[in-house]
C-alpha cells in the first residue's frame, strides 16, 4: 500500500472537521453511481430489443446467404454454387429466387416482393412456427401456385386466409418498355392461391410486403429460368458459423457475399448500433458534469487538510506525494461510483428480467412483447467501467494539480 494511497483512504473514509464534505463527497459517489447505473440499464435495453429483432428474424433468415458480389442474379449451376453443394458444412442447400410484383385481388392492389424457394424451405428454417390459420407449408399441387403471404400484405388487400379465389400476380417481361395503350402487353400475368395460411414475422418489412411460394413460379414469372438471386444454407449441428462462413467464401471466391443472419438485417441493426452508441455518448456527457461534484469535494478537502499538508511535509513528504493525495482520493471516490452503479444497474436489470415492472404500454398485448427486453453484455461492463474511470481520473487530474499548487504546495 502506496503512502498517498494510504492517506487517501483514511481521509475518503474518516469524519472530516467540516461535516459538508462529507456530504459532497456522499453526493460525488452517488452522482457517479447513479450514472454508471444509466449506462448500464439503459444499454441493455438496446441489446435486449436487439436480441429480440435477432430471434423473430432468425426464423425466417437462414444461417448463412450466399449472394452475388455484383448484379442480382447469377446461373444456379456457377462453378461456385457447385462448389458450395460439396462443401462440408453444408447440411441443406436451398435455392430462392427473389423479385417485385403487383398483386390484385378484386379492386385491390398492392406490390410485395415474390420469394420463389425450393421444397426443402421448410426444413432450412423455422416456417412452421410462423404460420397462421389451419393450413400447412404448401408451395403447390398439380398445376395450381400457392402462396403464403405475409399477414399484413393480406390487410392491405382487404383479404381473410380463407380466401379461395387466385391472387392475380404481375410482373414486367424482360427488355420490354410499359405499353400505355396496352399495359397487359408489357406485363407476364400469373395466378396464386392462398393455402388457407399466412405467416407473421411481426416485422413489418415481411409482414407487408413477402410471398412464399415456389421457385418454378417465380423463375416463370420473372423469366429466369435457371437462375437463382441467392442460395441459402443450413449448417451442420455444431458447426460454427462464422467459422463456416470463412471457409465457404474462400471456396467459392470473391464472385459471392457470405451473409450471415445480423448481415442479412445489416440495415436494422446498424440503426440499433447507431442509436446505442448515441446513448451512450450523451450518457457519457452527463457522467462527466457528475464528475464535477468530485472536482467540489476535493477543493473542499483541500483546503481543509492545509494544516496536514504541512505536517506531511515536515515528516519528509515532498509536494508531489502530497498532491498524489488528494488525486488519489478523486479515484478512489470514481472507483466507488463505478462498483456501486454498476451493481445497482446489474440489480435493476435482473429485476427487469425476472419480473418485467417497467412495461411498455399500458394494455396487454398492444406491443410484440409487454415489457421492456434486457440483455447484460460482458463487454459493454468493461467499456462502461473504463469510461467512468477514464472519465473521472481525466476529470479531477487538472483541477486537483491546480488545487494542490495554490493551497498546499505553496502553504
Amino acid at each position: 500500500m502506496t503512502f498517498s494511497f494510504y492517506i487517501a483512504k483514511r481521509y475518503l473514509l474518516s469524519k472530516k472537521s467540516h461535516h459538508a464534505i462529507n456530504i459532497i463527497s456522499g453526493v460525488s459517489v452517488c452522482g457517479v453511481a447513479i450514472a454508471t447505473a444509466a449506462l448500464v440499464c439503459i444499454l441493455s435495453v438496446f441489446n435486449g430489443f436487439q436480441d429480440m429483432v435477432a430471434d423473430l428474424f432468425t426464423a425466417f433468415d437462414p444461417e448463412l446467404k450466399v449472394v452475388p458480389a455484383q448484379g442480382k442474379f447469377v446461373p444456379a449451376d456457377a462453378d461456385g454454387l457447385e462448389k458450395l453443394k460439396t462443401c462440408g458444412d453444408v447440411d441443406i442447400y436451398s435455392e430462392t429466387l427473389e423479385g417485385n410484383a403487383l398483386l390484385m385481388a378484386g379492386n385491390s392492389q398492392v406490390m410485395a416482393t415474390i420469394k420463389g424457394v425450393e421444397d426443402n424451405f421448410e426444413q432450412l428454417t423455422d416456417i412452421d412456427q410462423l404460420l397462421l390459420g389451419d393450413g400447412v407449408f404448401d408451395l403447390g399441387v398439380d398445376v395450381l401456385d400457392y402462396g403464403i403471404a405475409g399477414i399484413n400484405l393480406l390487410k392491405q388487400l382487404g383479404l381473410s386466409i380463407d380466401y379461395d379465389q387466385p391472387l392475380q400476380v404481375f410482373a414486367p417481361r424482360r427488355g420490354e418498355r410499359l405499353d400505355l395503350t396496352d399495359p397487359s402487353a408489357s406485363l407476364i400475368q400469373e395466378e396464386l392461391y392462398l393455402p388457407r395460411t399466412a405467416f407473421r414475422v411481426k416485422q413489418n418489412k415481411y409482414d407487408s410486403h413477402y410471398v412464399i411460394t415456389n421457385i418454378a413460379f417465380a423463375r416463370r414469372l420473372f423469366e429466369k429460368q435457371g437462375y437463382v438471386s441467392s442460395v441459402e444454407l443450413r449448417l451442420k449441428p455444431g458447426t460454427d458459423i462464422q467459422a463456416a462462413k470463412t471457409r465457404i467464401s474462400q471456396l467459392i471466391g470473391s464472385d459471392y457475399k457470405v451473409l450471415d443472419r445480423y448481415e442479412q438485417q445489416a440495415d436494422t441493426f446498424k440503426i440499433m448500433q447507431i442509436e446505442k452508441l448515441i446513448s451512450y455518448i450523451f450518457l457519457t456527457f452527463i457522467l462527466l458534469i457528475a464528475c464535477f461534484n468530485i472536482v467540489g469535494s476535493l477543493s473542499m478537502l483541500t483546503i481543509d487538510k492545509r494544516q496536514d499538508a504541512i505536517t506531511l511535509r515536515s515528516l519528509g513528504a515532498d509536494n508531489k506525494q502530497i498532491s498524489d493525495i488528494f488525486m488519489m482520493e478523486g479515484r478512489m471516490i470514481c472507483l466507488a461510483g463505478a462498483v456501486i452503479g454498476i451493481a445497482i444497474g446489474l440489480t435493476l436489470c435482473l429485476l427487469q428480467q425476472q419480473y418485467g415492472f417497467i412495461g411498455l404500454g399500458s394494455s396487454s398485448g398492444s406491443y410484440i412483447i409487454n415489457a421492456y427486453p434486457v440483455s447484460v453484455h460482458l463487454l459493454d461492463l468493461l467499456i462502461i467501467f473504463a469510461t467512468v474511470i477514464a472519465v473521472g481520473f481525466i476529470s479531477v487530474w487538472y483541477p486537483v494539480r491546480r488545487l494542490s499548487k495554490k493551497y498546499v504546495t505553496n502553504s
